[in-house]
């Protein structure tokens, strides 16, 4: 077995060899293999604490060094005219000396705040340490301030609506951009600070900080959501490595079409069918799934890879995204286009008649999408209306698709994944960023095509890697915890359904509940409280299944632009076929867990402020409606009031206590009730109900009701009648009583 290397010649090789430090170079160097490199892990970690080498993007050097190449800011020139620079990156030593810029004929002309990446060569001279010759001026990447201006006598000052975000900004009165008092406004920190507050430009004026502009930006900065991209990472995207066919095979003949929404700002998916020629698979099909190669794009360890792996997916909004990966590659370099050649991972998949999957081959190739397509484009073809862009691929590629789809259903009909029906709300919003209009998207035969495409290549690329024996990060869906079946199961019985006990659960007893509430008036109810019941969905490297999609083995493989799982399946995919330097890294594997937990929580962060955005803009739109009436159904309830889904918006809100009724109510967490105290009158989930808007504050996206009517029939009226203690006594009895009844049900 090769010997250990000591510490001294591990610093002499990082010496050496400044472009091979990262742990896997090192071992590599050595020879090292199986548990030598636990023990290489541990020396390298001695030796980051003793001070002897420095760790930055996960590759080591000596103490006092800097990278062969770095990100440098320029500073303020000398007394002599020389201009010197500071390194910008992550984890470089402060202590390693002082970089002098040095120009050569044909370089521009740069000025102190410039952002340059260079060459470094050390000299140790007396007063420098380092030479950098210039590689490229980087573009402008300025820190960004949101917040409420402030007008003053020569300017005015930015106060910055983040909590965690107390010192204010000066502007002058040259770069207000005519801001008033009490706009929210964007700004772009200029200049260096001496003395005195930091100094601040307007780039951008939002109006009213309650306004609809402000909304997203408002919960990308109150849940700390990344929106600026670090200089280094928008260095590494401005110089993307070129596209060569090593590695790849040419599937450019194959007629693979993109099909998106009609606002789609990235297309990383493409898709074919074909009735499937090989012999002993009558009537079945052939599908191709490719997907953008942002692997080639997104190192491992990179500036772009960290910063990736930081946002962990892409977060929409009504008015904008707050993208994973910048814009030249996720609207770009990475996206699909039409007649473009593009690199993609792509999987070819062959189905039986019944949808059920026979093989799968995965492939790196290059591809050309004939079309960019929109959903109701292709079904308007598909039903009989193509237009000049779909009627010559209605035959040759669309009735395909359509006929391998019909293929798919039938094996779902077979799984019974979880059947939910719920409208997806969009709010449509005019140029000024006003809500114009609150729809409920149609759910077409395209949108479920592409869905169950989609899901069969995540399940080819889980049974992949697995054969492969390869490290992946799993999606899991777990089954519904028992507290929450029980809570569902109370909501079933309140509207006269049932949902079977003591058996294991499945998601086809959840479909049957959901089919019996189907045309009835508890449908949505029933829909909602079943989504409810379900466990968050996360991503782990161990397997626990997709309970929701009643599969065993699935990943995340088709959106990799939007979601960082999907960047860790391609490279392990990658790895496992041999298919360049860019696969699963050490990083990678050893910290597979923790990426893991990190986007499952970059997840959470974007659906909670993707929601409350949604909230503000709904309460924004309602606000010019206080005092109209709306119909809906009460979603839940609690001991401080009810919430109450309206029915024209799909807007929640909040019934208070005190605006329930003219009498003291009882609240059950069992049943989820409230129980006149006077008239026994009880209001549960499912129950119909008219309210009157009361207040609608855009700022919180909150709106308060006042209940009319519950179940068509009026509020009982008159005052309170707190003060008659018989009649308090009876309703208090017949609480009471519905206790016991229910403690007996459950029993039985």
């Amino acid at each position: 077995m090769t010997p250990l290397p000591s510490k001294d010649q591990i610093r002499q090789w990082i010496a050496e060899n400044p472009g091979l430090t990262s742990k896997r170079d090192i071992a590599k160097a050595f020879g090292l293999k199986g548990d030598q490199r636990a023990e290489l892990r541990r020396l390298l970690r001695e030796m980051e604490e003793e001070g002897g080498v420095v760790k930055s993007a996960r590759r080591f050097r000596p103490k006092g060094e800097l990278p062969p190449v770095a990100l440098l800011r320029v500073m303020k020139p000398d007394a002599a005219g020389d201009l010197f620079a500071e390194a910008m990156e992550e984890g470089v030593d402060k202590e390693a000396g002082r970089i002098l810029i040095v120009p050569k004929t044909g370089d521009p002309a740069l000025a102190e705040g410039d952002r340059i990446l260079a060459r470094l060569t050390r000299v140790d001279l007396d007063d420098y340490t380092w030479e950098a010759r210039l590689i490229r001026r980087i573009g402008s990447n300025p820190l960004k301030v949101l917040g409420v201006f402030r007008k003053g006598s020569e300017g005015g000052r930015i106060l910055p609506i983040d909590k965690g975000q107390d010192k204010e900004w000066r502007v002058r009165a040259e770069d207000d951009l005519g801001a008033r008092d009490g706009e929210l406004v964007e700004a772009e920190a200029v200049g260096n600070r001496r003395l005195g507050l930091p100094q601040a430009r307007v780039i951008e004026r939002m109006g009213d900080p309650s306004g609809p502009r402000a909304v997203s930006l408002i919960a990308i900065h109150q849940h700390g959501i990344p929106d600026q991209f670090p200089d280094a990472a928008i260095a590494e995207a401005d110089a993307p490595r070129p596209v060569t066919m090593q590695n790849r095979e040419d599937l450019r003949d194959i007629p693979l079409v993109t099909i998106d929404p009609a606002d789609a700002r990235d297309r990383d998916d493409a898709v074919h069918a074909a009735p499937d020629t090989e012999p002993g698979n009558p009537g079945g099909h052939i599908l191709w799934v490719a997907i953008a190669d942002v692997a080639h794009y997104v190192r491992p360890g990179g500036a772009l890879d960290r910063e990736a792996r930081r946002r962990g997916n892409s977060t929409y909004f009504p008015d904008r995204v707050v993208p994973m990966l910048p814009d030249i590659l996720s609207g770009d370099l990475c996206s699909l286009h039409e007649a473009v050649d593009r690199p993609c991972l792509a999987v070819r998949m062959r189905i039986d008649a019944q949808g059920r999957k026979i093989s799968h081959r995965f492939h790196r190739g290059l591809m050309r999408s004939r079309a960019s397509l929109e959903y109701g484009q292709v079904q308007a073809a598909v039903d009989g209306a193509p237009d000049d862009k779909t009627a010559p691929l209605v035959e040759t590629v669309l009735k395909p698709l359509y006929a391998a789809y019909r293929s798919l259903l039938l094996a779902r009909g077979e799984r019974q994944p979880l059947n939910l029906d719920l409208p997806e709300r969009q709010i449509v919003l005019s140029d000024e960023g006003k809500v114009v209009s609150v729809d409920f998207k149609e759910r077409l035969d395209a949108h479920r095509l592409i869905e169950e495409f989609m899901v069969l290549a995540n399940v080819a690329a889980a049974e992949e890697l697995q054969r492969l024996k390869q490290p992946l990060l799993y999606r899991v869906h777990e089954e519904p915890s028992p507290d929450r079946l029980d809570a569902l199961r109370e909501v079933a019985e309140a509207s006269g359904f049932t949902l079977a006990k003591g058996q294991v659960l499945k998601t086809a007893h959840l479909n049957r509940l959901l089919a019996q509430a189907e045309g009835t008036d508890y449908d949505e109810l029933l829909n909602i409280s079943t989504l409810r019941s379900m466990a968050q969905a996360y991503y782990d490297p161990r397997n626990f299944g997709h309970f929701g999609l009643a599969l065993r083995d699935y990943a995340h493989f088709t959106s990799p632009i939007r979601r960082y799982s999907d960047l860790i399946v391609h490279r392990a995919l990658i790895r496992g076929h041999g298919w360049g330097e860019d696969g699963l890294s050490a990083f990678d594997i050893e910290n597979l867990a923790e990426t893991g937990k990190l986007i499952s929580d970059a997840e959470r962060r974007s659906m909670v402020a993707e929601r409350e955005t949604v909230d503000r803009y709904l309460a924004a739109y309602l606000s010019d409606r206080v005092g109209a009436t709306f119909t809906g159904r009460v979603s839940g309830v609690q001991r401080f009031g009810l919430f109450v889904k309206l029915d024209e918006t799909g807007a929640d809100g909040l019934v208070p206590i005190r605006e329930v009724g003219r009498e003291f109510f009882h609240y059950d967490a069992d049943s989820q009730t409230l129980m006149g105290a006077d008239t026994g009158l009880t209001i549960g989930i499912g129950a119909r109900v008219t309210v009157r808007l009361r207040e609608a504050v855009p700022v919180t996206g909150g709106l308060v009701l006042e209940l009319l009517e519950i179940d068509a029939r009026p509020m009982p009226g008159g005052k309170t009648t707190r003060g008659k203690a018989p009649r308090r006594a009876a309703g208090r009895a017949t609480a009471r009583e519905a206790a016991k009844r229910r403690v007996v049900r459950r029993r039985r």
